[in-house]
């Protein structure tokens, strides 16, 4: 059953007790990234196997997404900045101890492509964040491979 999250703001992904940071490289351009993201909310579970389904909501403003396991998030945009940052934060989720979660994807031109940053900010009990630091080397494997398919999905930047 979802239950409701202790409501954050963009600033949270400073000050959450469990921050897990992950970075790779695509060659699409930062504007072209940022569409994947914000702009194709449903293409989400083509490229992020632990996606199993993403839609838009409330117009945009906001998403539900599903992942491998059963999890899901009713999510709000928080931060939607056309090729720089897409956030956004879990308003719900059935995640067993979840208590908070707010995610950034902040985007910088490298070279020809974008750098993707990942910041995964939560709190939660004391065995989910133990949980979650056990499983940071899982999670950014699963971001790099994300990536990686996001990328090969994209159109490389001119050189």
């Amino acid at each position: 059953m979802a239950r409701r999250l202790r409501s954050v703001d963009l600033d949270f992904v400073e000050s959450a007790a469990l921050r897990l940071v992950f970075a790779a490289e695509v060659s699409a351009p930062p504007d072209v990234v940022y569409r994947a993201l914000a702009d194709d909310v449903e293409g989400w579970p083509g490229w992020f196997t632990q996606v199993t389904s993403a839609r838009p909501v409330d117009a945009g403003a906001g998403r539900v997404v599903r992942l491998r396991g059963g999890i899901v998030f009713r999510e709000t945009v928080v931060a939607a900045e056309p090729g720089t940052r897409y956030a956004y934060r879990a308003d719900e989720s059935n995640a067993p101890g979840l208590q908070a979660l707010l995610e950034e994807w902040l985007l910088t031109p490298a070279g020809t492509g974008t750098r993707v940053q990942w910041t995964f900010a939560a709190d939660g009990s004391a065995l989910f964040r133990f949980t979650m630091g056990r499983g940071r080397a899982a999670m950014g494997k699963a971001f790099r491979d994300a990536v990686r398919n996001l990328g090969r999905r994209l159109p490389a930047a001119p050189a």
